[in-house]
């Protein structure tokens, strides 16, 4: 048994005393952390120069603050009532503020998006590797430590423990330190009663761990970014992705305003099919091609690194059905139709004839049988025979009678053990917790939070995954392609990290390796900095996330470019036809400069008009009930809604000099006046010096 520590310092005296000299801590990316834990041996480290700690990790989640005073007025009251109690890792602040002690090393694999731009520390520090590498690089670096927050059912005995959102790398972690004979990694599990308990492969016995804390310090709120409006570039763009993905394949979304805008179109396709059909004929020009407009019969079998709300309401919505089994033969016989979830004689003759069970039923035959439905709950194999409540069986299958028999008392009715989804994190809003928490045992069983290795690629378990894995759309974000299909994902040409590759590089190449599968890279045409409107289709640009040559499918708010198989003249034209239009002809004459494409070649008319204001007015009259600004709900109120609106123009404002100066103009000379409430929650109630006077005027100008 692990030692049980009912206190989070003596939990790290523990570790101090078990670790004498530098340590190396690997803990899970976004929620998985055991904040307070980190906490508590941060500060102590911090506190003897003597000692080093190195901590390795991704995605480490901070509370919003804001980056003005009156944007951090306005957050105060929203951030305690979302995200509670939710413990800041001190770690974070320190780096954020350049206050890092020199003892301590933070390394990162992915970074909270756009966070560290400009922040050298963590900028220096950051490993740029796959998903799927983690583990090893973890190795590399020589971990001793592995501390993660866990959720529990039951207690003494009947404990058992959930690594909850993250069994994404410690199991592989684990398994490679003591593969190489290093088995001195110290683990630490302190458990987190907020965490959903996850079941299957996330479920572990206590003693999996060397210690657990059961200190209800531990337990606290997750981190639950809100959900974010859904603009209409965004519903454009998952509207054409969400047409791509055929009833019976796979999917993969991300989160954030474009994977709500997927998970909402498909939701639509589903329930209201004839105005889901029109629309994206609006959107499409007409020229849908070759796309999926359908209901889901068979529904979708999700496989996404991430977990995510929108994938969540498609379970929900009954789009996400699709079950498969942790079995390649069972699984094929699937796919191809040879039998149906619904047990029968037929059943254990396919079985038979593709060679996974033979004339002459085994134990462990007998027991595959038992565990996936085929055979009822309670069927044995002793010495040679089946047993069934107090019955026997002969076990031969080339029996007439025997099999037979088999078929009247011992099969099933309809095949168990089925998964709609595999992920390897979750993050998400409060309500994605807490529908979580409150699902069955059943409804529960049918996600399973699984090892990245296992997700993210094919070598782990290649039959099995790419069987299970039939017609996948692997989607993902991306903020610029160039003209011949690269893409940047993660940072930017100066070498400043944005986020990091994660897991996109991995589904790119699995789309590539997998039959029928697809990679779906999304962006939106264009982006708006300091008043300058850009394009993210670009000629080209110095970092590369994803090489041209893996180039697949694009989709822009303005359509779907199909890239894969095609020449590069023919890649540049279906880019430019979903670039916006007021970027087309430059892009189009830099291309001919550079002898890549045809001096002759001309646009079609029918994409000359990708423009905003053309989409916006398409899609206008769609938009109640098919597509709200907030399809899965909000945590912000009517009114933060109405204050957020006015300070993100206020903001816009301030990079262009003239919006600026007449948006001041129109505060001044208006007699419009903000209500009071809202003025107290920016702190701009009782404004009296002449800042904060023009700041009232420039809000209520807004507004």
């Amino acid at each position: 048994m692990p030692l049980f520590l009912d206190r989070m310092d003596a939990a790290v005296d523990e570790v101090l005393a078990r670790l004498p000299g530098d340590i190396v801590l690997g803990t899970p990316l976004g929620i998985g952390k055991p904040n307070p834990f980190i906490n508590r041996l941060y500060q102590r480290i911090k506190a003897t120069p003597a000692r080093r700690l190195k901590i390795i990790t991704a995605l480490s989640l901070q509370k919003p603050v804001g980056g003005s005073e009156i944007e951090r007025h306005f957050l105060a009251p929203f951030v305690e009532r979302v995200f509670g109690d939710y413990p800041d890792l001190d770690y974070v602040l320190d780096l954020r503020a350049g206050k890092l002690p020199a003892n301590v090393e933070v390394l990162e694999f992915f970074l909270k998006t756009g966070d560290y731009l400009g922040n050298a520390e963590a900028q220096q520090s950051y490993i740029c590797t796959n998903y799927t590498f983690v583990a090893r690089d973890m190795a590399l670096h020589g971990v001793n430590l592995l501390a993660q927050a866990v959720s529990v059912q039951g207690d003494g005995e009947g404990m058992r423990l959930s690594l909850s959102s993250n069994p994404d790398l410690t199991f592989e972690v684990l398994e490679r330190l003591r593969a190489a004979g290093e088995n001195k990694v110290l683990t630490v599990a302190v458990l987190n009663q907020h965490l959903p308990f996850m079941p299957r492969q996330a479920a572990v016995a206590p003693d999996f761990f060397d210690m657990v804390v059961t200190d209800a310090v531990g337990t606290h709120a997750l981190f639950a970014p809100p959900n974010m409006k859904v603009s209409p570039q965004d519903y454009a763009i998952g509207l054409h992705a969400s047409s791509l993905i055929s009833d019976g394949g796979t999917l993969q979304i991300g989160i954030g305003a474009l994977g709500d805008a997927i998970a909402q179109a498909l939701i639509l396709r589903e329930q209201h099919n004839d105005a889901y059909r029109r629309l994206l004929a609006t959107l499409s020009r007409g020229q849908l091609g070759e796309r999926h407009l359908g209901e889901f019969e068979q529904g979708l079998y999700g496989c996404s690194e991430m977990f995510v709300n929108g994938l969540l309401r498609l379970i929900d919505a009954g789009v996400v059905k699709r079950e498969v089994y942790d079995d390649a033969v069972l699984q094929r016989l699937l796919n191809h139709g040879h039998i149906s979830q619904v047990v029968s004689g037929h059943t254990l003759r396919r079985l038979h004839e593709a060679g996974r069970i033979g004339n002459v039923l085994s134990a462990d035959e007998v027991a595959f049988l038992v565990h996936f439905g085929i055979f009822k709950p309670g069927v044995q194999w002793r010495d040679g025979q089946l047993h069934h409540e107090g019955q026997v069986f002969s076990a031969r299958l080339d029996d007439g009678d025997a099999f037979l028999q088999i078929e009247r008392a011992l099969l099933g009715e309809r095949l168990r053990g089925g998964v709609c989804l595999h992920g390897g994190f979750f993050l998400g809003p409060n309500d994605f917790y807490q529908r979580l928490r409150q699902m069955s045992e059943q409804e529960l069983d049918r996600i399973e939070m699984h090892r990245i290795d296992f997700i993210n690629q094919l070598d782990v378990q290649h039959a099995l995954a790419s069987v299970q894995r039939q017609r996948a759309c692997f989607m993902n974000t991306t903020m610029m392609v160039t003209l011949l299909g690269a893409a940047v994902s993660d940072g930017l040409e100066n070498g400043q990290l944005v986020s990091g590759v994660g897991g996109q590089y991995n589904f790119v190449a699995m789309a590539h390796a997998l039959p029928c599968a697809r990679s779906i890279l999304m962006l939106r045409a264009t982006r708006e900095s300091r008043g300058k409107v850009s394009s993210n289709i670009v000629w080209n640009y110095g970092h590369t996330t994803i090489p041209r040559h893996l180039r697949d499918m694009v989709v822009t708010e303005y359509g779907v470019a199909d890239l894969r198989g095609q020449p590069d003249a023919e890649v540049i034209k279906r880019l430019l036809a979903v670039a916006d239009s007021r970027f087309q002809d430059e892009l189009m004459e830099t291309a001919k400069a550079n002898g890549k494409l045809e001096q002759a070649y001309q646009l079609p008319d029918t994409v000359r008009q990708n423009l905003p204001e053309v989409l916006a007015a398409g899609l206008l009259p769609w938009q109640q009930p098919y597509l709200p600004d907030f399809p899965f709900g909000t945590d912000f109120t009517a009114e933060e809604l109405a204050i957020i609106e006015a300070l993100q123009r206020m903001r816009q404002a301030s990079e262009n000099p003239l919006e600026l100066v007449a948006a001041a103009l129109k505060g001044l000379f208006t007699d419009k006046e903000a209500p009071p409430a809202w003025l107290a929650r920016l702190g701009l109630d009782e404004a009296s010096d002449l800042k904060n006077l023009l700041l009232r005027k420039l809000f209520v100008g807004n507004l």
